[in-house]
């Protein structure tokens, strides 16, 4: 997909890996629509981002969803392309996953990606064309400690989107995956159970992290390129 001129929504775009994202899309020419729960910093990055929308969207909430791709259709007429990339973290051992928080992580890096999925496909088909981009993580490539409900959450985000991709394909709209692993980001700050469910600190053999800006050229190479999956494996320089 040519980026100058789509319509191309970014969830989680107040910061992180959704605003380096939602930035170099603007600066590629296309029309973004940033959505975030943190409406000033949502209000900031549309004042940054040129000709872009901003629809404050509780990925939770269905209704919210719903709002935020009427709102895009009502203010650029279509969608071409859906990044779900927001997300939380979530740091505990199997044995003290409390099951209220690991449903609140499965609606937010679950299930609001589905309901997003299935808000624009009727979109996409009738216009022949999209690309959705559903962020995931290098957690679900390695069994890390501690990490069971984040990486379960988004192990299931890969098989539905690679169905999904199966499913979408002859209506020409191409659902892709990234892995990224660490990028210097507030996901790991902002997770639930960081604090009684952390360690001292991070083990010290890990390579350094990505800027979330490397995350972000990622995404737009395969909303480009259309291909199914593309794996940020770090670098260890």
């Amino acid at each position: 997909m040519t980026i100058d001129g789509k319509v191309i929504i970014v969830t989680g775009a107040s910061g992180g890996i959704g605003l380096a994202t939602a930035r170099l899309l603007g600066a590629r020419g296309a029309q973004v629509v940033l959505a975030a729960r943190n409406e000033p910093a949502l209000q900031a990055a549309a004042a940054e981002i040129s000709g872009s929308l901003a629809v404050k969207t509780d990925m939770r909430q269905a209704e919210s969803i719903r709002a935020l791709v009427e709102s895009t259709l009502e203010h650029f007429g279509r969608v071409d392309c859906l990044v779900n990339n927001a997300g939380q973290d979530f740091n505990a051992p199997v044995k003290a996953i409390e099951p209220g928080d690991f449903r609140s992580i499965l609606e937010l890096n679950l299930i609001g990606p589905l309901e997003a999925m299935q808000a624009v496909i009727p979109l996409m088909r009738r216009q022949g064309s999209g690309a959705i981009v559903n962020v995931s993580s290098g957690t679900t490539k390695m069994v890390l400690t501690g990490s069971a409900g984040y990486s379960a959450s988004k192990a299931a985000l890969n098989h539905l989107s690679l169905v999904a991709r199966e499913e979408l394909a002859s209506d020409g709209i191409a659902v892709s995956l990234i892995y990224p692993y660490i990028t210097a980001t507030d996901l790991e700050k902002n997770a639930i159970g960081a604090d009684e469910n952390s360690s001292a600190g991070p083990p010290s053999n890990l390579p350094p992290a990505d800027p979330p800006e490397k995350v972000a050229a990622a995404i737009l190479s395969l909303i480009e390129s259309g291909q199914a999956e593309l794996n940020l494996v770090p670098s260890r320089d």
